[in-house]
């Protein structure tokens, strides 16, 4: 008797940091709890985990490998690790950057660090959860849309390698100017001093 195809997975990935990150985490929860038609698997972090979805706390580096290479889709934190774990892996991730004025992190490097890497191609930016939806969906209907390499060209990777070195350079050097940029005091001058 034939097997039946296993459905596309949608791994979602919040990372190992302490914050909570339950919009992304609801955001599977809602999205993919109770489908047929995919199978989401979560791994929630600090995050309570949610109902409806295959979840895990925290995931081996080898489990994950073998999540990456089965999933058809990856939405994640802006973690520079993680975005480069699904990029190797072969997958362009949708990326929801931790919001530090939601209580997900201590800063914004996430979402400078996304951004940049949205302006360049490299992930698909999704600073807004409604969004998700249409995104995870178009990229379920056209596989092409999140691959980042066609097999065996091991050029574009080394290529990709690169752009992000760049790209995590550029991040770095913004964010020292911005330490380093004197602040205007805002004060008043003394008459006849």
């Amino acid at each position: 008797m034939e097997s039946l195809p296993e459905p596309p997975l949608v791994l979602v990935l919040v990372g190992t940091d302490h914050h909570p990150f339950a919009r992304l985490v609801e955001w599977a929860e809602r999205w993919g709890g109770g489908r047929q038609d995919v199978v989401v698997h979560v791994q929630h972090g600090a995050t309570p985990a949610p109902a409806g979805v295959r979840a895990s706390a925290l995931v081996p580096h080898e489990e994950m490998q073998r999540l990456f290479q089965r999933a058809s889709a990856v939405v994640c934190h802006g973690g520079p690790a993680t975005i480069m774990e699904a990029r190797r892996a072969g997958l362009v991730p949708v990326v929801v950057p931790r919001d530090p004025s939601r209580g997900e992190h201590v800063d914004e490097h996430q979402q400078l660090f996304s951004r940049r890497m949205g302006r360049e191609g490299m992930v698909l930016l999704c600073e807004d959860v409604d969004e998700l939806d249409r995104l995870v969906e178009h990229v379920l209907g056209d596989p092409a849309a999140a691959s980042t390499t066609p097999e065996g060209e091991q050029a574009r990777r080394e290529a990709s390698a690169r752009r992000v070195g760049v790209v995590v350079g550029a991040v770095v050097d913004e964010a020292r100017r911005r330490r380093k940029a004197p602040r205007r005091r805002l004060g008043r001058r003394r008459a006849g001093g």
